[in-house]
């Protein structure tokens, strides 16, 4: 008995569903490609329109000298006749001033796309800076830095390339195709039906190409850019790849991601390959088709043996720029897949937008060190969460101003989160954070960090000298004011001792300092920015005791007359705080001075009973 098997209907209707999503996803992306390549060129309009314009009189310079060819061959017998040579010399004259003036005009448009190439791409690489600085924490922490740099580097050089090599060619094939078509046509009506038959076969292979070619190149960008994330994160991590022998592992996966790299190039490659023949293929066919039925119109007298080399020479250059289309075909679909990805870059919107309309902050009541001072801080029904879990259900918190409350509790409590919500590195789901009563989506970006300075355990240097990373705090500020914050926070004297002084290079990453030192730095940056709300996230967790000391004497000097708020484990950091909270997913479980939790024998008793027995 013979089984048969059938397909299930519900397989064939996912399998449209699916084709006509990513038919739909495809337009979008285009669409958003076109808008994105439109805002780009729209300020260069008027080069573009000369460039054009140059485009046309180049085109018709080259139009005009097989014409001129023809005219010249049919004039000969006349000048065997009447041996007169003006009128041939004329055509002579006609046809130098025709390949001058093509030069000259080929030469111009060349120069005017490469300048109009240079300003699209300055703008481009500009713009998608400036927004990756705008997309906020969790973006980054989702799109590796070997994407952000894929996005920077080879996908604007892919669009540069363009410009720089397919561009003039592609305009100037397309518009060859249109005016060498009409010319032919003109010309002998009859003749460029034969060739216009070679278009069926070429239409079929070029919509081939097209639908095969925009798959093949995209996933050229996609596999160029999970190298370049794999190399920067082997890089970025070298001493944890050395110390755990993972370099056999790392070898073996960058070697799938390359190999998958060459496979997508030799895919598109391979279409090129066949491409490219078949173009040659049909031209010449048309060519054969051509002379053999022109050949038998001159042989009849139908036809002029001048406008036989003339539609031979058009049909020589007609075909060309179809060839010249598949040649640079390669560098116009890499360059559309590359602007797809930086388009859908630019489209992420920033998950702390700025305000419409934004609001001026109240004069606040005290004034603090460096002239900074403290303001209430409001946590009001605050709700927020990563992804699907959530970690503040409901914050209630008011910290009035001048006030240090230290947050403590176990990993996960929403420590760090109330911190980035203070910093307004993300907004919350409900309810609202408030400074002096002004909500901070309504403030301005500058506005709030003059405010607010956040001070992570990371104390990231910039590649520069000491004054350079103590001026971020207060850009423009002189060596007087930089000097004075290191002093203050007690940073001066291993500042002084360095050979260079404050003109000593950190190195990369602060590299060349302590941890120690350099979250000195961080502080005296803190300090000469003069915040009204100081947000400290752990900014003791990788000091030694030694240094943890001095950033301890530092702290108190830099809280003075501000509102803070410390995030440590360590409790010794803690003592200095004014207020503890004692946080349990989310919800504030204690509240109250640290001598008074101390000894009401709570939770945070608990968390220094066993803090101080770590110690021992």
């Amino acid at each position: 008995m013979t089984q048969t098997t059938t397909t299930p209907a519900w397989r064939g209707i996912a399998a449209e569903e699916a084709e006509e999503i990513t038919g739909k996803l495809g337009t979008l992306l285009r669409r958003r490609s076109r808008r994105l390549l439109g805002s780009l060129l729209g300020p260069h309009r008027r080069l573009a329109g000369t460039i054009f314009g140059l485009i046309v009189v180049a085109q018709l310079a080259a139009l005009a000298g097989p014409w001129l060819v023809g005219v010249g061959i049919d004039r000969i017998p006349q000048l065997e006749r009447t041996h007169n040579a003006g009128p041939m010399a004329l055509i002579i004259f006609a046809f130098a001033i025709a390949v001058i003036a093509q030069a000259w005009a080929t030469r111009a448009y060349i120069g005017g796309i490469g300048r109009l190439g240079g300003q699209v791409v300055l703008e481009l690489r500009r713009r998608l800076f400036a927004h990756f600085q705008l997309l906020p924490v969790a973006f980054h922490e989702r799109y590796t830095s070997g994407r952000v740099i894929s996005r920077q580097v080879s996908d604007i050089d892919s669009i540069s390339d363009l410009f720089d090599e397919g561009l003039a060619a592609l305009v100037s094939a397309l518009l060859s195709l249109v005016l060498i078509g009409g010319g032919m046509l003109l010309l002998d009506w009859q003749l460029a039906l034969v060739v216009m038959a070679g278009f069926i076969p070429l239409a079929w292979l070029s919509a081939w190409f097209r639908r095969e070619s925009v798959v093949a190149y995209r996933r050229t960008r996609e596999t160029i850019a999970q190298v370049i994330v794999q190399f920067v994160e082997t890089f970025g991590g070298i001493r944890a790849v050395q110390a755990f022998r993972r370099e056999g592992r790392n070898e073996q996966i960058f070697g799938g991601l390359n190999q998958a790299n060459a496979d997508a190039n030799l895919r598109s490659q391979r279409l090129l390959a066949i491409f490219f023949p078949g173009v040659t293929l049909v031209g010449n066919l048309a060519i054969g088709a051509v002379l053999l039925y022109g050949g038998d119109r001159v042989i009849n007298h139908q036809m002029k043996i001048g406008v036989l080399v003339t539609f031979l020479l058009y049909l020589q250059r007609f075909f060309d720029p179809l060839i010249d289309l598949s040649q640079f075909y390669s560098s116009f679909q890499s360059a559309g897949a590359a602007l797809e990805k930086i388009s859908g870059v630019l489209d992420e919107a920033p998950a702390v937008p700025e305000p419409a309309n934004p609001v001026q902050l109240p004069t606040p009541a005290g004034a603090g060190s460096q002239g900074g001072s403290g303001r209430q801080v409001v946590f009001d029904q605050v709700k927020f969460g990563y992804r699907k879990a959530t970690v503040l259900p409901g914050l209630e918190l008011t910290i009035p101003a001048g006030q240090t409350v230290a947050l403590v509790g176990a990993t996960g409590a929403g420590k760090t989160t109330i911190a980035r919500l203070l910093a307004r590195l993300y907004d919350p789901v409900e309810g609202s954070v408030r400074l002096d009563g002004v909500d901070l989506r309504e403030l301005e970006d500058r506005s709030l960090r003059r405010e607010v300075v956040l001070i992570t355990q990371e104390n990231f240097l910039f590649s520069g000298s000491i004054a350079d990373n103590i001026e971020l705090g207060k850009p423009g500020a002189d060596r007087a004011e930089i000097v004075g914050a290191a002093t203050a926070i007690g940073a001066h004297a291993f500042i002084s001792a360095l050979p260079g002084g404050y003109d000593e290079e950190v190195g990369k990453s602060g590299g060349r300092l302590s941890a120690g030192q350099r979250q000195l730095i961080s502080f005296a940056r803190a300090f000469l920015a003069a915040p009204a709300v100081l947000v400290l996230d752990e900014a003791t967790s990788l000091l030694d005791i030694p240094s943890e000391r001095l950033v301890q004497e530092a702290l108190t000097r830099i809280l003075a007359g501000r509102t803070a708020v410390i995030i440590a484990h360590r409790l010794s950091t803690v003592a200095i705080a004014d207020r503890v909270l004692v946080l349990e997913r989310g919800r504030i479980i204690e509240d109250g001075s640290p001598a008074d939790l101390l000894a009401s024998d709570g939770e945070y008793s608990a968390l220094h009973t066993s803090w101080q027995e770590s110690l021992a």
